[in-house]
């Protein structure tokens, strides 16, 4: 049975007094673990995560989504950084568990979030319990380390002890293919990080639960066949990324 959700809207973190949505499941009588979700390249698009951040609150994790702004001169990277340290220290206010957080992220949020697991000292050697990659490329620069997380894997690369790492891709996906969540799981198993990769049938806004509508420049909730099934299990992979069984 799915839990009822208490949703915080607008909170303010960090210096920058950027905006966070916090999706609560109500009624736990301890602390639950909770997801750090980045939304992807759009400005301040943390709206565009609402439907699966619902869904997988209802599976009994906090989930956090903040604003952040890949225009920012420093490619939102003090956003992303502030927002983690806004999870490691309020998390506990809602219910969350800030021993047992996941970072996750979305298209361009997704290769934000591997690249912090593979490339820790830039968030000052915090390791999440896990990571989540959402229809993520990691062929370029992360916004969060400036490194390459598929560079950050190869021999001489960044030794750091690897953590479970969660990867859902659409196989309709025309902004990202899914082959790049292909690359990254081999070269993952290849270093011996623990790692699975679940794909969907839809797109790159389906995977969410939404659809890119032209007219209004940004993905909104959709109800098409599958993005509610690609959703639905994007939200149950947070949830057992989290330690959650579904």
């Amino acid at each position: 049975m799915a839990a009822e959700v208490v949703v915080r809207t607008g909170l303010r973190y960090g210096a920058s007094g950027k905006l966070m949505d916090v999706y609560q499941p109500a009624g736990a009588s301890e602390p639950v673990p909770a997801v750090l979700l980045w939304h992807g390249r759009g400005p301040d698009e943390r709206d565009v995560l609402a439907p699966v951040a619902r869904a997988a609150a209802e599976l009994g994790v906090v989930v956090l989504v903040p604003d952040w702004r890949p225009d920012a001169p420093d490619g939102g990277r003090t956003h992303l950084r502030e927002s983690a340290d806004f999870a490691r220290q309020d998390v506990a206010r809602f219910g969350g568990d800030p021993r047992r957080i996941v970072l996750a992220g979305w298209s361009l949020g997704g290769k934000a979030a591997v690249g912090v697991a593979l490339n820790p000292a830039a968030f000052r050697g915090w390791r999440p319990r896990a990571v989540a990659g959402i229809a993520g490329g990691y062929g370029s620069a992360a916004p969060t380390t400036g490194t390459v997380p598929l560079d950050d894997l190869r021999p001489g690369g960044i030794p750091v002890p690897p953590i479970p790492v969660w990867l859902v891709h659409g196989t309709a996906d025309p902004v990202v293919d899914v082959e790049r969540s292909r690359e990254l799981r081999t070269a993952l198993e290849d270093r011996g990080w623990p790692v699975s990769l679940d794909e969907v049938a839809t797109d790159h806004a389906g995977v969410i639960m939404t659809e890119f509508v032209a007219e209004h420049g940004r993905c909104l909730p959709s109800t098409a066949d599958h993005a509610a099934a690609a959703g639905s299990r994007t939200a149950r992979l947070l949830a057992r990324a989290a330690g959650i069984t579904v």
